[in-house]
């Protein structure tokens, strides 16, 4: 069975992005590149939600991560920009759960904050990495929305860079 993964980078008030879904303001450099591309490696899908992916297709990227299989999950698009970008109408927990069944190879999700407030609900994450950047936003899009249940998480690893980013991997207990 695989791993369900949220990797995300927050600030250190807890949000993931501006209002607008920008992300300017959040700390590079090449080790933490490095490392990014690196623990990329380890998966073979990434989870997304439609404003998440938006963000890119502003840019004029409609296949954000081209290695991968990607998953988007709306009730508002009518079909993927892109041929190697699954659209995925139906209920994200149960086609999570179906997921996680027919790989052994984790699973990430990339955003938003929508998404992984649903599956956190649901039980469903096994770990949490969090670049944690030394940056404040005061508001702004949050790591997550309400969660009703306590969920409780233990630090597994974590790697400061000379940046001030800090990467905090949590098992879900």
């Amino acid at each position: 069975m695989s791993e369900l993964i949220y990797y995300v980078a927050s600030t250190l008030d807890g949000f993931i992005a501006h209002e607008d879904g920008s992300f300017d303001g959040f700390a590079w450099d090449d080790e933490v590149v490095s490392d990014f591309l690196s623990d990329q490696k380890q998966f073979d899908t990434v989870l997304m939600g439609r404003k998440t992916y938006e963000v890119g297709l502003k840019e004029g990227k409609t296949s954000p991560y081209p290695e991968l299989r990607q998953i988007v999950f709306s009730k508002s698009m009518g079909e993927s920009p892109d041929p190697a970008v699954e659209l995925v109408t139906s209920d994200l927990i149960h086609f999570v759960k179906r997921l996680k069944s027919e790989s052994d190879r984790p699973i990430w999700v990339c955003g938003g904050s929508e998404i992984a407030t649903q599956l956190a609900k649901a039980g469903l994450f096994d770990k949490i990495i969090i670049k944690l950047n030394p940056v404040i936003f005061g508001s702004g899009i949050p790591l997550f929305g309400l969660i009703p249940q306590h969920v409780s998480l233990k630090l597994v690893d974590q790697k400061t860079y000379g940046c001030g980013i800090v990467f905090n991997t949590y098992e879900v207990i």
